[in-house]
């Protein structure tokens, strides 16, 4: 093991350096250091050196070259166990340069902030640090090198015990050095590519580099012989959640959160819903939180229990305390955030689960599905909510019988409902809410037969929404039966005729909209 003698430490992220650098000098190794991390270290008495007196030349173009020379390269790089090296470096006056500190210009953060510009982006791509890693990482044999300030105190742990750093943890910190500047010159050339497309308008990127941490380690995945972990991608920020009690969040229960989040998102009145298995099994608008989350439990009661519940306002107490009354096994209860009385209620029943998700945002431009031929990309289904008005306009009305304004309002919430229900997916609401749900059936017959039994006699007088357009009129044949008296669907088939004319004949409105909202 080398031992550590003399250390170049050059960071941006000065977290825990004063510590770190004083342990350094008090094991009597001697540092250089360049810009704003020698002027802290020197504010904090800790003595250091310009790195200028390593290369015999200032720093120069505003600190865009400061460690770009052949002493301090030749320092880093040359092997410690070959003498030609260890000749040249002494015919050339290369000091050993055996310890490198070293965390790179926040690229990632500054380009996270909207209003960046591009000039301030450029001016934040590291030139020195990252070269400065690749080398000290290259020869990790004989160079000791730290990028994470998490780090020092392992590196400390060996080097104030033995004087040196194992072999093991030198391979382990080049490692993570590689890692991580593969990571950032895959966010520099991301953020230039996005502003390249811009300009271009491209629909969809050329390439697509998706680079994920993990976050959290989960019990499990869908099943306990399955190990599971939530990874996130890095990169901008597209949305978040926080767990405010009770056990740990599952792999399930992920996939579920998601579809909560999915389904609230569609709405700007006061909604609920209840998800289960990554299908919402009631949805409701109320005129308050408590009478949505009735509606959404009440629209069927059997498989709410243990499920999602999810609310796009703010929880209160009121609220809280109804939910409790209508069911009392719940996964998870997911809001944008919760009133303090509502969480002090929550936390004080057994295995309840808060989880807060913040504003309802669309998430990024993209889906991204991972399969096992590769990925697939496409845009993303935005959400109904800010498009109401026109869809009320734009839906077509395609029967005799017509319907009024207050049918297209049915109709609309319907058709938001079916969007967040898996294919072949079939609605049926009444007054805002959902009273039959038919979801993931192969042929769409079934999923209108499930519905209308799941609502049984409360779809007489009901609205029907499909996700897609009926290849044949059996649907509306079970539809009628049932006593559904409107259907929203996107229209499309080449039986769409023999369609129309079977509601005429049953007396049922029918409104096409144009769209479909497939959800496999």
């Amino acid at each position: 093991m080398q031992k550590i003698k003399w250390a170049l430490i050059s960071v941006s992220d000065k977290t825990g350096l004063i510590p770190f650098a004083r342990t350094l000098h008090k094991k009597k190794v001697e540092i250089f250091s360049t810009g704003g991390t020698l002027k802290a270290l020197k504010q904090a008495r800790v003595p250091a050196r310009s790195v200028s007196e390593l290369t015999g030349f200032p720093e120069i173009l505003e600190g865009r070259v400061k460690t770009l020379h052949p002493n301090v390269y030749g320092g880093i790089l040359f092997r410690r166990d070959r003498k030609s090296d260890r000749r040249e470096a002494a015919r050339h006056g290369i000091l050993p340069i055996d310890l490198v500190v070293v965390n790179l210009y926040p690229f990632e953060k500054v380009t996270s902030e909207k209003s960046v510009s591009l000039k301030t982006a450029i001016e934040n791509i590291d030139i020195g640090g990252p070269t400065l890693l690749r080398a000290a990482a290259k020869n990790y044999e004989s160079v000791v090198v730290v990028t994470d300030p998490k780090d020092y105190e392992r590196v400390l742990g060996e080097f104030v015990k033995t004087g040196k750093v194992s072999l093991e943890l030198r391979s382990r910190l080049a490692q993570k050095v590689f890692e991580r500047t593969s990571l950032y010159d895959h966010l520099i050339a991301r953020y230039l590519r996005r502003e390249e497309d811009e300009r271009e308008d491209t629909s969809l990127p050329t390439r697509l580099d998706v680079v994920y941490e993990k976050a959290l380690d989960l019990r499990y995945g869908e099943n306990p012989h399955q190990r599971g972990a939530l990874y996130r991608r890095l990169g901008r920020p597209r949305f978040d959640f926080h767990v405010l009690g009770g056990k740990e969040i599952s792999f399930n229960n992920l996939l579920d959160l998601e579809a909560t989040v999915d389904t609230l998102r569609e709405f700007g009145a006061v909604a609920a819903c209840v998800i289960k298995h990554t299908n919402p099994c009631g949805v409701a608008e109320g005129k308050n939180l408590s009478q949505a989350l009735q509606k959404a439990v009440e629209s069927d009661p059997m498989s709410a229990f243990g499920g999602i519940i999810g609310v796009n306002r703010p929880l209160d107490l009121a609220a809280a305390k109804k939910l409790y009354e209508l069911l009392r096994f719940i996964e998870l209860i997911v809001a944008p955030s919760f009133r303090p009385e509502a969480l002090r209620f929550l936390k004080a029943r057994k295995n309840v689960r808060p989880v807060e998700i913040g504003p309802l945002s669309e998430g990024g431009p993209w889906d991204v599905r991972f399969t096992k031929f590769g990925v697939l990309l496409q845009d993303r289904d935005r959400s109904l909510r800010s498009q109401e008005k026109k869809l009320l306009k734009s839906f077509c009305c395609v029967t005799r019988v017509k319907v009024g304004k207050n049918d297209l309002r049915e109709l609309l919430f319907a058709w938001k409902c079916v969007k967040a229900v898996r294919s072949n997916a079939i609605v049926i609401s009444k007054n805002h809410q959902t009273v039959g749900i038919g979801a993931g059936q192969m042929s769409r017959v079934d999923s209108v037969e499930i519905a209308c039994r799941k609502a049984g006699f409360r779809a007489e007088g009901a609205v029907l929404a499909s996700d897609a357009f009926f290849p044949m009129p059996d649907s509306i044949e079970v539809a009628q039966r049932a006593g559904i008296r409107a259907v929203i669907q996107p229209g499309g088939s080449i039986r769409d005729g023999d369609v129309i004319d079977a509601c005429n004949q049953a007396g049922i409105a029918m409104v096409f909209t144009g769209m479909r909202h497939f959800r496999h």
